[in-house]
């Protein structure tokens, strides 16, 4: 699960991470953009995905092998690209309204959304640089 609150990567100062936000987080002492992660269910995700951020949805379970092996890839996408993408987590066990609004039959299953409209869908365990190159082409075509 995605902490609420994120150690800014210049300063080392704690930050609280909101779920939902329309710009990006920046830290509230250096102003540098902090990677946002952060955990969505079926009562906040649509206000979880109302940003002007590219946002990658991850959609698992914890007892899927795949999705804890894609998650460390993830973590890294949003600090690599802080400030460009935020990404949100659904425990689909927990979540199961976004589960079947998406119709997510087999995970993981990652959205790529701009605008709140899916522009891109990976399905099952990827190699990592798969999700950066689908992530920039998704940004590329903004």
């Amino acid at each position: 699960m995605a902490s609420p609150f994120v150690a800014c990567p210049s300063c080392g100062t704690k930050n609280r991470l909101p779920v939902a936000a329309g710009g990006h987080p920046r830290c509230a002492k250096c102003k540098t953009n902090l990677p946002w992660l952060v955990d969505a269910g079926d009562t906040d995700f649509a206000a979880a995905i109302d940003t002007r951020a590219l946002v990658v949805v991850d959609l698992w379970a914890p007892w899927c092998g795949p999705c804890r092996m894609i998650a460390p890839v993830l973590d890294k996408l949003s600090q690599d690209m802080a400030g460009k993408v935020k990404v949100v987590k659904v425990n689909v066990d927990e979540a199961p309204m976004i589960a079947q609004q998406y119709k997510a039959q087999s995970i993981p299953m990652v959205l790529i959304m701009d605008g709140g409209t899916v522009v891109d869908t990976l399905i099952g365990a990827q190699p990592g640089p798969t999700y950066r190159r689908r992530v920039d082409g998704a940004l590329a075509r903004r």
